[in-house]
């Protein structure tokens, strides 16, 4: 699970990311909110924790630029600070914060926090079923049906239908699928992911079924039921 840190004091940062690694996230850190939008868009994060004051951008302007960026657009932000009126909480929930945590703050209730807004969001990390349209995914059996059927998948091709139904309607490229899929350090070649497409709308449209799987000229692939 990767982590995008954004925070200034450095005894904070310390001791967050000491309790995150310690529950096998990877923990990324800067305390600059400059810095922090173009780490999110070199490797997209899974969650992000946000101070709301930070050097350069202020977190409230950094939120709102990394719900703008096609990358993190959907992404969850939670925020932190020692800002504690009500105005200041739903402002920052305005600006597409997903949780507000005001300092000082209990480490393990963060850790808490931050595993309850991923399992809202990603179903998968709580070891449930994905679905979508007639397309339903046991993570833990690793058992995937089309419309009641069974659908045998390839490992890789499991991996990459999972991506899709995490986040299903997103338009992915072919490098951030690479980065999902096979890791930020394969040297898989992009052109990988169009073999492994096919192979994946050969399986799941079997019996002539409408193809859920989208392509977006110039920009990816995306499942997307109203293809």
């Amino acid at each position: 699970m990767k982590m995008l840190l954004v925070e200034d004091d450095a005894a904070i940062a310390e001791l967050v990311a000491y309790h995150f690694k310690r529950e096998d996230y990877e923990v990324k850190h800067t305390p600059d909110g400059e810095e922090a939008l173009l780490l999110a868009k070199e490797a997209t994060p899974d969650i992000v924790l946000l101070d709301w004051m930070v050097e350069g951008l202020s977190g409230i302007e950094v939120c709102r630029r990394l719900r703008r960026m096609p990358e993190t657009a959907n992404v969850p932000i939670i925020m932190l600070t020692a800002r504690g009126e009500e105005e200041d909480r739903v402002r920052g929930l305005e600006t597409g914060a997903d949780d507000y945590v005001t300092k000082p703050f209990s480490p393990r209730e963060l850790v808490a926090r931050v595993g309850a807004v991923l399992r809202r969001v990603r179903p998968a990390l709580a070891g449930e079923a994905l679905t979508y349209s007639d397309i339903e995914m046991d993570t833990v059996g690793h058992k995937v049906r089309r419309a009641g059927e069974v659908v045998q998948l390839g490992p890789t091709e499991f991996r990459l239908l999972k991506h899709f139904l995490e986040h299903p309607g997103w338009v992915f490229s072919r490098e951030r699928l690479l980065d999902a899929v096979w890791g930020h350090d394969s040297d898989i070649e992009s052109r990988t992911v169009d073999v492994h497409i096919r192979r994946l709308r050969k399986a799941i449209n079997k019996g002539n079924r409408p193809d859920i799987i989208r392509t977006v000229r110039s920009a990816g692939y995306a499942l997307d039921a109203g293809n």
